[in-house]
């Protein structure tokens, strides 16, 4: 989830956005406020309108800092332009929430084996909820006028302006969509784990590494690697102490980069 709205950002604005780490930790810490009193809504009710103030906030960043540099600087500009605005968001985040570990208060759920291994419901929910998002990516990359837009405007954004795409509307499309995925994947992270105001940042570094594995700028390849390390980590802890599970993850990335230096797909250019 979280690589994918990294990948949509590199794919058009070619600029890697730090600040998506923060975007992370807003879905979750505003759901956290929308279910606490005094608004107290249940959580499936909370991360509704977390999710559409997320994707304001990776608006905002869009309109009153990316868009402007973009017209006057390169992308090294928007680069470090997005490593401000991550301390910015994540010290915002550490003045109104605090530093503690924080959590939703849901109660221990006993696991379900299969087949030897142990799930819970929330980490079914978490698969289950990352299908239908994708799905629904996948429908509308390849099934509307705003997928194919949007995949226009990667290829070539000058050209695709001439032809009458509108940029302003395939740029608001893909800050809403990354702002949400990187809400959605904060939210399920949290309700697995804890809150902290660096959730983001801890998890973001395996976003690049997705990036980086499935071809910066190939949406299904960064899915993919997300999914290698995943199932890396998960292998290695059957074997090895959790505490090493980084380690094998990581190693088997350089591993296939050493292999494929330009990832399992290949770095292309724009949104595939």
């Amino acid at each position: 989830m979280f690589a994918v709205g990294l990948t949509m950002v590199y794919g058009v604005f070619r600029f890697i956005n730090f600040s998506h780490a923060e975007l992370i930790s807003c879905g979750a810490y505003l759901t956290l406020m929308f279910s606490s009193p005094p608004i107290s809504w249940p959580l499936y009710l909370a991360a509704i309108p977390a999710v559409i103030l997320t994707a304001a906030i990776g608006m905002s960043q869009e309109w009153l800092v990316y868009r402007p540099l973009r017209r006057r600087a390169g992308p090294i500009a928007l680069l470090i332009a997005s490593i401000g605005l991550s301390y910015l968001l994540r010290n915002g985040i550490r003045l109104i929430w605090g530093s503690d570990l924080l959590g939703f208060g849901l109660p221990a759920a006993r696991g379900m084996e299969f087949g030897g291994y142990y799930l819970t419901g929330t980490q079914l929910l978490m698969a289950a909820t990352a299908v239908v998002f994708l799905a629904i990516l996948y429908l509308l990359l390849t099934r509307t006028l705003l997928g194919k837009s949007l995949r226009a405007a990667a290829d070539n954004p000058e050209l695709a302006e001439i032809m009458g795409v509108r940029m302003v509307r395939v740029a608001a499309a893909v800050w809403i969509l990354a702002s949400s995925f990187a809400a959605v994947g904060g939210i399920l992270l949290a309700w697995d784990t804890n809150l902290e105001p660096s959730m983001g940042v801890s998890n973001l570094i395996k976003a690049f590494a997705a990036v980086l594995l499935g071809g910066a700028g190939n949406v299904w390849g960064s899915l993919l690697g997300g999914l290698v390390i995943g199932i890396a980590e998960n292998l290695s802890v059957a074997i090895f102490s959790p505490g090493y599970k980084d380690f094998f993850s990581f190693g088997l990335i350089f591993g296939l980069l050493l292999l494929k230096p330009r990832g399992i797909f290949g770095i292309t250019v724009g949104v595939r």
